[in-house]
């Protein structure tokens, strides 16, 4: 069960990179940042279902962040998921910090019970 919720961390941050860069009219709308760290908080409490150690617990955390760094490099031709002009160019930090906050206070609460 937890190598399905490692799996499942990998597939939040592929679903939520290809979905940043939606727009609502002419405005950046980064909704999936939100909803992968709700995803990852999720995972991260179901881990804790299944095992009683936070750094086990953490392993969909940590597929999320090995994935989002794997995206952040150029592929063949020079194609990235996350660049894009202005403001888009911080897509990337904002969707780590909200993509990891959650899951990361699921495991601080729970380390400190």
């Amino acid at each position: 069960m937890l190598t399905l919720l490692t799996v499942d961390g990998v597939l939040s941050a592929i679903a939520g990179a290809l979905l940043l860069p939606l727009y609502l009219g002419s405005v950046p709308f980064p909704i999936s940042a939100v909803a992968c760290g709700l995803v990852n908080a999720a995972l991260v409490w179901a881990a804790l279902h299944w095992t009683t150690s936070t750094r086990v617990a953490a392993a969909p955390l940590w597929s999320f962040l090995a994935t989002v760094l794997v995206l952040t490099f150029g592929g063949p031709g020079g194609d990235a998921v996350f660049r894009g002009p202005g403001i888009m160019d911080f897509r990337s930090l904002l969707f780590i910090v909200v993509g990891v906050a959650p899951p990361a206070m699921v495991l601080w609460r729970e380390q400190n019970r």
